[in-house]
């Protein structure tokens, strides 16, 4: 991912299955995790560390520097399926899960 207008958001989605790794190639930006109960903000910003998503984790990726370059390792091809794109949905399903 490059070229996201500086102080830009992406993502805003989880993933059934999918497992991602994110590295900040090139400047930085922050990335928001929600479980369906707690966040947690983690800022990227060096090539040499990397973020690990597990599957039904929402991730929203923001604050991006000028010149950002972000890489996404994922576990499998895209599939849309896999995608959880509604907030609402995601919290349902993360419950279900639990019960």
């Amino acid at each position: 991912m490059h070229a996201v207008p500086e102080g830009g958001a992406r993502g805003g989605h989880a993933h059934k299955a999918l497992r991602q790794l994110i590295v900040a190639l090139a400047g930085s930006f922050d990335v928001t995790l929600d479980d369906g109960f707690a966040k947690k903000r983690v800022h990227l910003s060096r090539p040499d560390q990397g973020l690990y998503i597990c599957p039904m984790i929402w991730r929203e990726l923001q604050e991006f520097s000028a010149g950002s370059v972000c890489m996404v390792l994922a576990s499998n091809r895209y599939d849309e399926n896999d995608y959880i794109r509604d907030y609402r949905q995601f919290c349902i399903d993360v419950k279900t899960r639990l019960s």
